[in-house]
């Protein structure tokens, strides 16, 4: 129990950096820890660090004694382009206004016996960034950059237990924070497109909590194949008082339920490939799942069942490798490819929030010291665009926006054995 009180310190310390956005498979990350990063984000039967339970709680009864600590670059391409619009909003309009975000991440792991292990996991589930210098919107009348800022931070304490030799259950709790700002949108903040005027932008940083379940299992089912699944549920998060004429019911924005299975197979002594299957539910928030065309039908923006974003729930598929070069240095592997969120119908007030990529590709390798290990993971998303198709309506001038996006992510991490 030692050790407890330096990992809280450390995870306290993480909580009060400054958040970052990122935004892969969708607005979820495509994957937690430096270790799941390196395969593209499998882990729901392939626990590798303190991080596990932010997959699968059961996997905090596989990882041992352990601190995890890491961080990561991440690097978004994000833009647009508008033509045919009759009031003049042709033209390519680029986000990157800040290119470059840090993400943070801890993981804590104690086995308490051989049949109960505890943990703790802190780390950005996601989050969405945009920062026009160029206003897409000022053909209609606003002014100053335009852009939108979510960011999502999860503390995850958990419980895995035993029951059998090679199995285990476990269990955690989820707190999330969530902070948002809004600008440059001052043509939806006006009594025709909003339920509340003047809590639509430029109110600075509002924040959110809230409070979820996590629940999984682990399994060896045949000799060196394990099965694991998962399941999150979703967060119901305190409003956006400063945006509740932006966000659907009065600034509600929960964060979407979960769920994936997943298998591992120890192929060799030295080689491991595993698989994950997940579904993120993002329709199922209605601020994030109706469509703008709501607002058409009297479902006013910050409204019940208002007009939001039109977002689809994806089922993401995750490949990865893992390989032992000998006792100091691991290699990974991995390719994901997440179904498209983001109709074409809806490209335009996704200009806002271009989460489009759907593959991704990445390395990592760990090499272990006299007093720990070192761990690296680069992810490439290759760059996706959106194209409209009937997505600005005729009370906007019609024609098409497209949405586009790309992303490299850098994550580092170092580990201590406790």
């Amino acid at each position: 129990m030692k050790f407890v009180t330096p990992a809280l310190l450390v995870g306290l310390a993480v909580v009060g950096w400054p958040l970052a956005a990122s935004a892969t498979n969708g607005y979820f990350s495509h994957g937690y820890g430096v270790r799941s990063q390196g395969v593209a984000g499998v882990g729901i039967a392939l626990p590798q660090d303190g991080l596990a339970a932010a997959a699968n709680p059961a996997g905090t009864a596989f990882v041992g004694n352990r601190l995890d600590v890491e961080a990561s670059l991440f690097r978004p391409d994000r833009g647009a382009s508008i033509h045919g619009n009759a009031y003049g909003a042709d033209g390519d309009y680029s986000a990157n206004g800040k290119r470059h975000f840090v993400i943070p991440g801890l993981g804590y792991a104690r086995q308490v016996s051989p049949a109960l292990g505890v943990g703790l996991a802190v780390y950005g589930n996601g989050g969405m960034n945009t920062d026009y210098g160029r206003n897409p919107f000022a053909a209609y009348g606003a002014t100053g950059k335009a852009g939108i800022d979510l960011a999502q931070l999860f503390v995850t304490p958990s419980v895995a237990f035993r029951p059998a030799q090679g199995h285990a259950i476990g269990a955690a709790v989820t707190f999330a924070y969530q902070r948002f700002a809004a600008r440059g949108l001052s043509p939806f903040d006006n009594a025709m497109v909003s339920s509340a005027p003047g809590s639509v932008t430029d109110r600075g940083h509002d924040s959110a909590t809230g409070w979820g379940l996590k629940l999984g299992w682990i399994g060896e089912v045949l000799p060196a194949v394990r099965l694991g699944a998962s399941w999150s549920s979703r967060i119901q998060m305190s409003e956006f008082d400063r945006y509740k004429g932006l966000f659907e019911g009065h600034g509600g924005f929960d964060i979407p339920a979960s769920y994936g299975v997943g298998v591992a197979w120890q192929a060799s002594p030295a080689l491991t490939l595993a698989a994950d299957w997940q579904r993120i539910e993002y329709s199922s928030v209605r601020s994030v799942g109706n469509p703008l065309s709501v607002l058409f039908s009297g479902g006013q923006l910050g409204a019940d069942n208002g007009a939001g974003f039109g977002w689809n729930d994806i089922s993401v598929v995750k490949l990865g490798a893992t390989y032992a070069v000998d006792e100091r240095l691991t290699l990974r592997a991995g390719v994901s490819r997440a179904q498209q969120p983001v109709p074409s119908s809806q490209t335009f007030f996704n200009i806002l929030a271009p989460g489009v990529v759907r593959n991704h590709f990445s390395l990592g390798a760990s090499y272990r010291l006299a007093g720990g290990e070192l761990s690296a993971a680069y992810t490439r998303a290759p760059k996706v665009t959106v194209a409209g198709d009937g997505s600005i309506p005729a009370g906007f001038g019609g024609g098409e926006a497209s949405s586009h996006l790309r992303e490299d992510v850098l994550t580092v991490g170092y580990t201590w054995a406790l």
